[in-house]
């Protein structure tokens, strides 16, 4: 045969599937284009989450004859009723909500992993009682239920993360129970549990590694969550102080003002947030499409 024939031959033809060479390219591309996506995801989060951190003491300061102006290059968001610039107030509050969140998330899937755990080596019983308290959580109505344990712990930060951390769990847990029961079958861990070693051995040293992939991700995917939630309970009255530039005091805030035309009070730090849980929420998809390659092929 020619090299001619040889490079015809190699050729893919209508009709017949790609070749591993072409599916290997695709997938590299596809890979590249996930941590690219991820890398800057987080490089605009981290940012937010410093501008947030150096701009804490600037940003409270009242400039009277500067009050309620609309967004202009001086001041992108405009000011508020009192002067203050609204986007440096906005990064304040985003990075109080992404560490808000980022509490309540890891709370939350502390709380997933540990009833997961007892789920699956704890015997029948403790699944039951577990599946029962799933199956509870998540009948009842997810907003009233963080409303009254926020407003029964009097409000606050620590209030909210709380709240939050306790109406998270269920869906993942469920998640880490399916896990752990695949894991559990295996014959490694047949082979622990006859060679004496206790519950606590087997989920520590072969189920807590198989979880925690999936750990991972489950966390990132209810940070959204928490940040949402997190300013709602703040506009309704019942989260951050009100001394505090969150988002949701923000939003309640520009209440007062929104009949007076002054638009950009709410709709500015509104569209942030909304960004900031959008690119949250796209970090943990695409850990999620790198850790299960499957997936995505990638």
């Amino acid at each position: 045969m020619t090299a001619l024939d040889e490079g015809v031959g190699a050729t893919t033809r209508p009709g017949e599937p790609a070749g591993p060479d072409l599916v290997a390219r695709f997938g590299r591309g596809r890979r590249s284009r996930t941590l690219w996506t991820l890398g800057l995801a987080l490089v605009v989060v981290l940012a937010v989450a410093v501008a947030g951190q150096l701009l804490q003491t600037s940003a409270g300061d009242p400039d009277l004859p500067s009050r309620l102006q609309p967004p202009s290059p001086v001041h992108p968001f405009g000011t508020d009723r009192f002067g203050q610039d609204l986007l440096q107030r906005t990064l304040v509050g985003l990075r109080l909500s992404l560490l808000v969140g980022t509490s309540a998330a890891v709370l939350s899937g502390a709380l997933a992993l540990l009833l997961a755990l007892v789920a699956v080596v704890g015997g029948r019983v403790a699944e039951a009682v577990v599946g029962w308290l799933v199956d509870l959580f998540l009948a009842l109505p997810h907003l009233v239920l963080l409303i009254l344990i926020s407003f029964a712990l009097g409000g606050g930060t620590l209030a909210v993360v709380i709240a939050v951390a306790v109406t998270h769990w269920p869906r993942l847990t469920r998640v880490l129970i399916a896990t752990g029961r695949e894991s559990a079958g295996a014959d490694h861990v047949a082979i622990s549990r006859a060679l004496g070693h206790g519950r606590v051995h087997v989920a520590r040293r072969h189920l807590l590694p198989h979880l925690v992939p999936h750990l991972t991700v489950g966390t990132v995917l209810l940070f959204p969550h928490a940040i949402l939630h997190e300013a709602a309970l703040s506009f309704l009255g019942l989260g951050i102080d009100p001394g505090e530039p969150a988002i949701g005091i923000l939003l309640a805030d520009s209440m007062r003002s929104l009949s007076a035309g002054h638009w950009w009070l709410a709709v500015l730090p509104g569209l942030a947030l909304l960004v900031v849980v959008k690119l949250v929420d796209t970090i943990g998809n695409q850990g999620r499409a790198l850790l299960d390659p499957r997936s995505h092929h990638l």
